[in-house]
């Protein structure tokens, strides 16, 4: 288990403030909209951050309403320049915000001054944050979704491999035989669980399954073009024949979903690493099975899951010129939270800052440390201010994705309505 008191007290001794410009105290605004246990740990490094840099630096930090709202109020305080000095921000909006015009770039000067480069990251990562070919934000992570499992079930039924993870997951002939054999063994009410009522969270497993047969969403600037509507009518035909066959959740919300996994009721769940909390919490309360998390099943051609980052973004405050001690402090506070970011992974995160991965204490760090192979097979939201968290596409999807996945559409119907609805919209 993971010592985080430990590994704190290391890194506030261990940790010297960068060689920069900053002299006097410097107060730095923040804004982020992380909650529930992202929340918690990451005002748990802020304090850690503060009493490193007492004296020097202070960030002063305000959670807002995560989605719409946030990236709203962000947008109208930057047009009249009272945005923050620094911000979270999902690597999937930068192209709208880029395009809004209220972000600033982070130089190669930034990137020396900070001590990172793009070799401390993952290209899936470093490209999301990216445009023509300048980077508008630093990634502090990437949180996919993976199967998670509960292994008594499995083990019980024989599909567990030897190394403890479930039987079947390299192909779809595979992973749909298990799912067959946990509804035969009739030991639980869903053999997974999926949250088939939200087609916003849909829209991650689909795009993870499209990619798998190197499908695209937008292909030079033009929504499923060629075979990739047909690509995407494969990833939703084999969704809605597991819902079909009743080996998959119908009409599930997300906290639908977490309850049957948790209560055993459904033998796998699709979720996101953010989960892995909940399900360690419990575990340690004698309250879960033993259970375990991997990669998603590779169900068509090869490997490959949706992710998006979390990332620190500097505003760009119309009117309002930073000056070189802020932004000193802005990339010290960016550089220190990225470095030390191994305790942002036990919310279930992958430290998008290499180091931190190939540290003897991440691999450590389980489920942790078996998923974070998925970062080789990322893909992210294609590069159009359509895309991101909370974003028309993601609307316009959701809207063919539960009737789909529920039976009421025929993929083919939704694939033809997704395509003409999101080609409109440009």
């Amino acid at each position: 288990m993971f010592n985080y008191s430990s590994f704190a007290k290391t890194a506030l001794v261990a940790t010297a403030l960068m060689t920069t410009s900053v002299q006097a105290q410097e107060t730095v605004v923040w804004w982020d909209f992380l909650g529930g246990g992202d929340g918690v740990r990451m005002k748990q490094m802020i304090s850690d951050f503060n009493a490193a840099h007492e004296g020097e630096i202070t960030i002063d930090a305000t959670t807002l309403e995560w989605g719409v709202p946030f990236y709203s109020k962000v947008q109208t305080s930057a047009a009249v320049g009272e945005a923050p000095d620094i911000m979270t921000y999902h690597a999937s909006r930068i192209p709208l915000a880029v395009d809004q015009g209220i972000l600033q770039e982070i130089t190669a000067d930034d990137w020396a001054t900070m001590g990172l480069s793009e070799d401390d990251y993952a290209d899936a990562t470093w490209n999301a944050v990216t445009i023509d070919g300048k980077q508008y934000a630093v990634p502090l992570d990437t949180h996919p979704i993976v199967l998670y499992y509960n292994k008594d079930v499995l083990a019980e039924a024989g599909l567990l491999n030897d190394d403890g993870t479930p039987k079947g997951i390299d192909s779809r002939e595979g992973f749909t035989a298990t799912l067959q054999a946990l509804k035969d063994a009739g030991s639980v009410k869903f053999p997974l669980g999926s949250v088939t009522a939200d087609g916003n969270f849909m829209f991650r497993t689909i795009y993870s399954l499209m990619g798998q047969q190197d499908g695209e969403l937008m292909t030079d600037g033009e929504f499923l073009a060629g075979d990739n509507k047909e690509k995407l009518q494969n990833a939703l035909g084999v969704l809605a024949e597991w819902t079909n066959e009743g080996l998959q959740s119908t009409y599930t919300d997300y906290p639908a979903t977490v309850a049957l996994f948790t209560s055993g009721e459904a033998a796998m769940m699709i979720n996101g690493v953010w989960e892995v909390p909940t399900m360690t919490d419990l575990h340690e309360q004698g309250k879960l099975f033993e259970w375990g998390a991997v990669e998603l099943p590779v169900i068509f051609d090869h490997a490959s899951t949706y992710a998006d980052s979390h990332a620190f973004a500097i505003p760009a405050n119309k009117g309002k010129e930073m000056t070189p001690e802020k932004r000193a402090a802005v990339l010290e506070v960016m550089s220190w939270i990225s470095k030390n970011s191994l305790f942002w992974a036990t919310a279930g995160h992958i430290p998008a800052y290499g180091p931190v991965t190939a540290s003897d204490e991440y691999k450590a760090m389980e489920p942790n440390a078996t998923y974070s192979s998925l970062t080789e097979n990322m893909i992210f939201d294609p590069k159009t201010p359509l895309a991101g968290v909370a974003g028309p596409i993601f609307d316009v999807m959701s809207t063919y994705f539960v009737p789909t996945l529920n039976g009421e559409m025929e993929p083919s119907e939704a694939v033809e309505e997704i395509q003409y609805e999101l080609n409109d919209m440009q």
